[in-house]
């Protein structure tokens, strides 16, 4: 599987923030997008999952010779956790579950990955900031997508949360998964490889293609 991103150009509230972006990542391989507040790390992000239409360019996800919309093979988390306060830990992660296809881990081992084990009654709501966190990151276990592109996917989280979750990106990458991540902070990818020995960790500076840079 490979992704392509070719000339893209992105707006928020009518202007251009950046232009001229290409990259391309293949199965094992992550992208991680860094860069100032403000800079489009985010709009990137919701460009490549098909969540905003780029300002220019394209993006194209390809297996063989067959396009595969990026829609349908990825996983996106964003900023917020897309979870319903008032419905159970287990209720949430079941929906998107279904919702997604694909199933993978079931939701007990899913959360017992995350270190959440026996929450799955609660609701959503009573958990605390980094466990809701965790939760999220859940879902990128129930079922199987194999681009996750996440946003700040650390935010909230302790140290051995974030050790956990840089553990859980590298075994997607060496089950031949792809990632892309927007973040500020190390993610602990360095080294991961895949199954097929091509894991490969490539970095992306906003900064480099905002439109006051390339003016």
């Amino acid at each position: 599987m490979r992704l392509e991103a070719e000339n893209l150009a992105g707006e928020r509230g009518g202007e251009t923030i950046f232009s001229h972006l290409s990259f391309t990542i293949g199965t094992g391989q992550a992208l991680v997008v860094t860069g100032p507040n403000g800079s489009g790390k985010s709009t990137l992000l919701r460009i490549i999952c098909g969540l905003l239409a780029p300002e220019a360019g394209e993006v194209k996800l390809t297996e063989g010779t067959q396009i595969v919309p990026v829609r349908a093979a990825c996983h996106y988390l964003g900023h917020q956790n897309a979870m319903k306060p008032a419905l159970s830990v287990r209720e949430n992660l079941l929906f998107w579950q279904k919702f997604n296809g694909g199933e993978a881990l079931d939701i007990g081992a899913a959360l017992e990955a995350v270190d959440l084990a026996g929450v799955e009654h609660l609701p959503f709501g009573y958990l605390s900031t980094g466990q809701k966190r965790r939760v999220s990151i859940a879902k990128l276990l129930v079922s199987h997508r194999p681009l996750w592109i996440v946003d700040e996917p650390t935010a909230g989280l302790d140290k051995a949360s974030e050790a956990r979750f840089a553990e859980l990106m590298r075994e997607h990458m060496r089950q031949d998964g792809m990632i892309i991540a927007a973040t500020h902070i190390p993610l602990g990818l360095d080294g991961a490889i895949s199954t097929t020995g091509n894991g490969l960790v490539r970095s992306l500076d906003m900064a480099a293609f905002s439109v006051e840079d390339i003016a």
